[in-house]
């Protein structure tokens, strides 16, 4: 989910300008959801185009997403996967998820796609009981943010060590910093950041990028 930019317009619009790769039809993707009225719950093309590359870096063939929406991280990551590559998609929403699967097949990637329209903790739960612990390379949390930490410690046990999980938002338009902002999303993002900053399973790097990213790469 894109937030309140962290940097002046014309900077972010110079970031973008020289850094910027994006494939057609991630574009055409990303202009039909910027109609819809939840937008925002899209990452932002540079966020993108950094999952790409860190796919590309890991060689990752296995990945979770936990929150789908129309579906343009998905689809980053997939292109970004050599064939043969898997996700295991979360979502809960046919509507949203349709234009998911429209691009998907259009890109060639439906196959590379396992979407699983089912609340994500009862999928997460179903996949470590069915003996899938320490077989995927990468997960991405972008979802309800008051399950964020549930989310995480199922993803912790999914993901092989050396494997990257991915959190979205946790910089939270700044709100996390606030000490007058206490509703239940902030709260849960804030309690989550500090429990990752001491987290010895993992090392930790939290970044500026979009709403706030953090990596967690499992030991």
């Amino acid at each position: 989910m894109a937030g309140e930019l962290l940097f002046p317009q014309h900077v972010h619009d110079y970031l973008l300008s020289n850094s910027l790769r994006e494939p057609p039809i991630l574009a055409r993707l990303r202009e039909q959801t910027a109609a819809h009225p939840r937008a925002s719950m899209q990452i932002s093309p540079e966020h993108g185009q950094f999952m790409a590359l860190i796919i590309q870096l890991m060689g990752a063939r296995r990945a979770i997403e936990v929150g789908v929406f129309t579906g343009y991280s998905a689809l980053a990551v997939a292109l970004a996967m050599p064939a043969g590559g898997k996700i295991v998609a979360c979502d809960v929403s046919e509507e949203y998820t349709g234009v998911a699967r429209a691009y998907w097949k259009e890109a060639g990637v439906d196959r590379m796609i396992d979407l699983r329209l089912n609340p994500a903790l009862d999928t997460l739960r179903a996949m470590i009981a069915a003996g899938e612990r320490g077989t995927y390379d990468f997960a991405f949390i972008d979802a309800d943010k008051t399950n964020y930490e549930a989310y995480y410690e199922c993803a912790l046990q999914l993901i092989r060590p050396g494997g990257l999980i991915m959190l979205d938002n946790v910089l939270w338009s700044g709100r996390v910093a606030d000490p007058d902002q206490n509703d239940a999303d902030t709260q849960a993002l804030r309690a989550l950041n500090k429990k990752l900053h001491a987290d010895a399973r993992v090392l930790l790097s939290m970044l500026p990028l979009s709403d706030g990213v953090t990596l967690a790469l499992k030991k």
